[in-house]
């Protein structure tokens, strides 16, 4: 018997009794491909891509040495064939083989080469996760692997040159002797060795520890609940962002659309991922974009994708972030900026729930969760016309504002020493605090950049401190000059005993400097000595 002789309906046999299926003698048992496309898709999410790749790769190495081993039993002149091993694999649907050639492997020219059609893993890599950037066809070049090396008797390893899941028309495919290969192919090869994925799993389990040490303190650093409901990278000491932080988790519980409003700088962005981590979709991706930094055209093949060839410079299939967030959220920041065209896309795809990239006929139904954000007031938007009603609605099922930093006195100094610990060892300096000056000085500031404003500052003073700690004069020069802002009690007081206070808290500020101090309060240097002179004497 030849391999081009095989015949599915001779090889596949059944009993009604046990319902046990056997190929060639052997049980085998039937998945559909979207099955094992969603076990790829397991292992990539909980174990990482090169991890995932690795085990599937030596699976089909086993598949294929073991398959080889059976027909060496069993089959003889089948195992002596040299086109059996592409067969199998054609009658299991795995994929249709093309053109092979092969050689002696005496020369410098590979021992096989060939191409495949119709591979189920591209299919299902790029139904899971798009176009990839790397070959995709890990069990096949495996299973080849396995099943020639040991017909062989020889390390022989297969790596694809092109991919159908990369976007390209076919998958080609090479197999060389393990010392044909040159050294620029010794990261994909590493696929195929248990000694790597040993090295590599305790690399992230050692490094998992070490994060999961480093969470723990940030939590404990970053706590703005006195229970154990912390809101990551956001101070809730102050009873404006409390409020805030609560109902942005009571949100989370929900899979409605949010709309995250308020003041250019005061963290929209952190309050959706919390909301997203929150929420039942934080196993999938938080995707995000902001639609004020592009055109129409290019936000529009952002979000919806392309196919190859559908302009210029359109190469190869790209994934759309509408697709990138599937099962998870997708983050507009900016949703306020957006053409009214490009509206009416949004609101389709909103209702619709499917997308069709530029160029390309058919639909991709898609599932994710919008959270949108805007500085803008969009009711008024609406009023004006600038803003469809109809998509405002669709966007606009909940609102939730972030107060400015202004309203928050109480969150300034604890999200200061977040950025201080963040910057510090972004820059490898060992600076822990702020002077008591220089912390009077962040409290003291009105903060109209929020707290991206705050970020920067702080990440200005650990680039120029000379010390352990960040000092006044380590500050922006707008903050050096910064007066306190006077705060009422329950007394009140006269004018003039409240400019005297606020004229002495000045000049203590500013250290006794009375030509800053005038400056500052925008008087002349001898108006300032007269009213000193005048405390001085009353």
């Amino acid at each position: 018997m030849r391999a081009q002789d095989l015949d599915l309906r001779e090889l596949l046999t059944t009993t009604s009794e046990s319902g046990v299926i056997q190929f060639m003698g052997q049980r085998v048992l039937i998945f559909d491909a979207l099955a094992l496309g969603l076990l790829r898709e397991e292992l990539i999410d909980t174990l990482g891509m090169h991890t995932a790749r690795g085990i599937l790769t030596r699976f089909g190495y086993a598949h294929g040495w073991r398959t080889a081993e059976m027909l060496r039993r069993d089959y003889p002149e089948l195992f002596k064939d040299a086109y059996t091993g592409p067969r199998l694999h054609s009658l299991c649907g795995l994929m249709t083989p093309g053109i092979t050639t092969r050689s002696d492997g005496k020369g410098e020219a590979p021992l096989v080469e060939g191409t495949w059609h119709d591979s189920y893993e591209a299919e299902q890599h790029q139904l899971h996760f798009g176009t990839a950037d790397e070959p995709t066809c890990w069990t096949l070049t495996g299973f080849a692997s396995g099943y020639v090396s040991n017909r062989t008797g020889r390390e022989v390893y297969f790596l694809e040159k092109a991919c159908c899941g990369m976007g390209d028309p076919v998958c080609q495919i090479e197999g060389r002797f393990k010392e044909m290969w040159d050294t620029s192919y010794k990261s994909q090869l590493s696929y195929y060795h248990q000694e790597s994925f040993d090295a590599v799993l305790a690399e992230l389990t050692s490094k998992l520890k070490s994060v999961e040490k480093q969470l723990k303190h940030r939590q404990r650093q970053l706590s703005c609940f006195d229970i154990d409901d912390d809101l990551p990278c956001v101070s809730c000491r102050s009873p404006a962002m409390r409020k805030t932080a609560e109902l942005a988790k009571r949100i989370a519980g929900t899979d409605s659309s949010v709309v995250i409003s308020g003041e250019t700088g005061v963290g929209k962005e952190r309050i959706a991922q919390y909301i997203h981590d929150e929420s039942t979709r934080s196993g999938r991706p938080f995707v995000a974009l902001n639609c004020g930094a592009l055109t129409e055209s290019l936000l529009e093949s952002e979000l919806f994708g392309y196919a190859k060839g559908s302009f210029t410079g359109a190469v190869k299939d790209s994934v759309g972030l509408f697709e990138a967030a599937n099962g998870g959220t997708l983050f507009l920041d900016e949703i306020g900026e957006i053409s009214a065209g490009m509206q009416v896309k949004i609101l389709r795809v909103l209702q619709e729930k499917e997308i069709r990239r530029i160029g390309e006929n058919k639909t991709r139904p898609v599932d994710f969760r919008i959270v949108s954000a805007t500085n803008r007031n969009l009711s008024e938007e609406v009023s004006a016309g600038r803003f469809r009603q109809d998509l405002y609605y669709r966007l606009r099922v909940i609102e939730l504002r972030v107060p400015p930093v202004r309203e928050r006195h109480d969150d300034i100094l604890p999200l200061a020493r977040v950025f201080l610990s963040e910057s510090a060892k972004r820059s490898n300096r060992k600076i822990t605090a702020f002077s008591p000056q220089a912390a009077k000085q962040l409290l003291s500031y009105h903060w109209p950049g929020n707290v991206r404003e705050l970020q920067n500052v702080v990440e200005y003073g650990v680039a120029l401190a000379m010390g352990n700690r960040i000092e006044l004069e380590d500050l922006p020069e707008e903050l050096q000059t910064t007066i306190p802002q006077p705060a009422l009690s329950g007394e009140i007081r006269s004018l003039e005993e409240v400019e005297k206070n606020y004229i002495l808290s000045a000049l203590k500020t500013l250290d006794g400097n009375k030509a800053k101090t005038a400056e500052a309060l925008n008087i002349g240097i001898a108006t300032l000595y007269r009213k000193l002179n005048a405390y001085e004497t009353s």
